[in-house]
């Protein structure tokens, strides 16, 4: 076999994930086990969404839980640039050749067209016709394109026909059929190219032999193992990982669990727990000199026993409890007194973090021992929030948490995360609502802090972060009765208009 070369390739487009993890995590393993290399790619070519800021928090996460590379935009290697924002010449050169040799082509069509032609499809059950355009003459494409005019390269995909894709973790091969899907875009009209082409052209170019990712890109593997084909590449093997799972076994979602690996930094777990949980969600335990499973595992123990074959394809409950005892486990098994107290300083016991502390508990204190009870809600996991204390007078508990749920919506939009703009960001919601702000701010502090008075509120929240804060705002939601499905669904269009 040749070197085993595998990646991991997030968009830097929020908070990272602890999906990211858990998909590294196994590329990793793999590479270790092989002695092979574990590479990092940066997926930023959404424009809108894709931020340095993001990009850094990621890294920064990666690099907190020991999920080291070979390759990345920060180490550099043979195969870069290694963010695809620094690669569109070559994506552009692999998308001519593709409408040069017939398999892609120039498409015109408005949002109108699009609507029309997709409503068609629909009616008669078959997918967006093209054929206006992906049977016209490639020249007159040619020609409107050298004008100027705004365009993008879909793929020809084949009419009839059906793709057999050998998955390492199935036993029987998955077969999908070419009718059902789509003209995929390969290059946007702003000259970045879509992920489906991005990803073949890198994972050829930076000589990726295993593609180990989640089971959502099963159903667009197909028009991956075509571009390989239709560029002359052999295509790497592809293993598609079980899904992260909400108790209710929908996919893992921040709407209902914290998925923020800075969140759990922030809440004080260690990166070696965290780790051996992720682990857990997909391959079974080891087994003791008794025969009992032992879940408690480090990962260099974990990466000599793994075997890609023996992940289990059901899909993994994310159970934060389990995660907080495997946690309490390595605190009281694998580290010294000393130890503790140096993860405590590493975490948030320390003169940095402290120091910014310091002038908002500083005017509200008459002895030093004042100070803890004070500000205990900067170092706890979460805090009560009393229903009565989250109701301003006359209002409503499903109003609130409606209330609420729109901060949090508003929160997101705040990068970085800084005192003024949290403000702005809070304001934005009193005046959705045409709320007076103390009915806005009074909810906020019992919330975050859980009483409706305290230190500053917004340099408050600056200091709590943006992973605990939002786990904050929606553990309160719970407590005023939640937001129902179809409530959530109004209030969110409602709000983005």
């Amino acid at each position: 076999m040749s070197t085993v070369r595998v990646r991991v390739a997030p968009s830097p487009t929020g908070a990272p994930h602890v999906g990211t993890a858990y998909i590294a995590l196994f590329n990793l393993a793999f590479a270790r086990r092989h002695g092979g290399q574990f590479l990092l790619r940066i997926e930023d070519t959404d424009q809108t969404r894709s931020l340095k800021a993001h990009e850094d928090r990621l890294i920064s996460a990666l690099r907190w839980l020991g999920l080291d590379w070979d390759e990345g935009p920060d180490v550099g290697g043979d195969c870069g640039p290694y963010r695809q924002s620094e690669r569109l010449d070559i994506y552009r050169r692999h998308a001519d050749q593709l409408l040069a040799t017939g398999h892609a082509y120039h498409s015109f069509a408005t949002a109108a067209e699009l609507a029309s032609w997709r409503a068609e499809g629909q009616a008669a059950g078959v997918p967006a016709p093209f054929a206006v355009e992906r049977d016209g003459d490639p020249a007159a494409g040619r020609a409107r394109a050298a004008t100027g005019e705004p365009y993008v390269v879909r793929m020809k995909m084949p009419l009839e026909g059906t793709c057999v894709i050998e998955d390492m973790l199935r036993d029987a091969p998955i077969s999908i059929d070419y009718a059902g899907l789509d003209d995929q875009v390969l290059l946007k009209s702003d000259g970045f190219p879509t992920y489906h082409l991005a990803v073949v052209v890198d994972d050829h170019l930076m000589g990726i032999t295993h593609v180990i990712r989640g089971e959502e890109w099963i159903n667009s593997t197909p028009k991956h193992m075509l571009l390989y084909d239709w560029l002359g590449w052999d295509a790497p093997k592809h293993a598609h990982l079980p899904l992260l799972l909400n108790p209710d076994r929908s996919k893992l979602s921040k709407r209902r669990n914290p998925t923020s690996i800075d969140y759990y930094r922030r809440a004080g777990y260690l990166p070696v727990a965290l780790l051996n949980y992720l682990a857990l969600m997909a391959y079974p335990p080891a087994a003791g000199a008794d025969g009992a499973e032992q879940e408690k595992e480090p990962f260099d123990d974990f990466v000599g026993r793994f075997d890609l074959a023996r992940i289990s394809l059901g899909g993994s409950v994310f159970d934060v409890e389990k995660l907080n005892w495997l946690n309490g486990r390595y605190l009281r098994e694998d580290l010294t007194p000393q130890q503790l107290l140096q993860a405590l300083r590493d975490w948030a016991l320390n003169d940095d973090f402290l120091a910014q502390i310091m002038p908002l508990m500083q005017p509200r204190m008459e002895t030093l021992g004042d100070l803890m009870p004070k500000c205990v809600f900067f170092f706890s996991r979460n805090v009560e929030a009393k229903l009565e204390d989250l109701l301003p007078k006359g209002r409503q508990a499903e109003d609130v948490a409606a209330m609420l749920q729109t901060v949090v919506w508003s929160l997101e939009t705040v990068v970085p995360w800084q005192r003024d703009a949290i403000e702005v960001a809070v304001k934005r919601t009193g005046e959705f609502w045409d709320w007076p702000i103390r009915d806005i701010t009074r909810p906020l502090y019992t919330a975050i802090m859980g009483q409706p008075v305290g230190p500053p509120l917004y340099e408050s929240i600056v200091l709590l972060d943006v992973d605990l804060t939002r786990m904050r705002l929606l553990a309160a939601i719970e407590v005023l009765g939640g937001v129902s499905k179809k409530k959530a669904k109004k209030l969110e269009k409602d709000w983005a208009s």
